[in-house]
């Protein structure tokens, strides 16, 4: 092993990646808020394990389904007031860009100085709004989620 400090390193990173792209599933949450999952209705009970949502749902059940939102936004509809939960998500955007100019500067113990450039691609991750919840009283009223 030629250096031990980059392989901890490494290792850290890893870990961190992972504990961060592991979003808390269906399971997850039914395993922490048991108390919540038992009071629902046998119905609400199946579609949340199966990380589903229909109308009628309390916001309770929701979370139990879909986790937490993204945020909330408030106001009336119909005129009824009403809250509607969004949940984000991001899509990758590969753009090719051109680089260069002039550039001087120092490296190596010397100056130096011309044209420079390159030709590469950029990954930009955008977000999006991935699902929406509508709730009139406590209750899905509607709801939308894409593919």
């Amino acid at each position: 092993m030629k250096n031990p400090l980059l392989l901890v390193s490494a290792v850290v990173v890893a870990l961190a990646f992972v504990s961060c792209a592991t979003s808390s599933t269906p399971e997850q949450r039914i395993a922490s808020r048991s108390a919540a999952y038992e009071k629902l209705s046998q119905k609400h009970k199946d579609l949340v394990s199966r990380g589903e949502i229909s109308e009628g749902m309390s916001k309770e059940a929701v979370s139990l389904a879909w986790g937490s939102p993204d945020g909330t936004v408030e106001g009336l509809r119909n005129g009824k007031e009403m809250e509607r939960w969004d949940y984000q998500g991001t899509r990758s955007v590969v753009t090719n860009n051109f680089f260069g100019g002039y550039r001087t500067g120092y490296g190596y113990g010397y100056r130096y100085s011309g044209f420079g450039g390159g030709f590469g691609p950029t990954i930009s991750y955008v977000p999006y709004r991935k699902a929406s919840v509508w709730f009139v009283r406590g209750r899905v009223d509607e709801w939308e989620r894409s593919q």
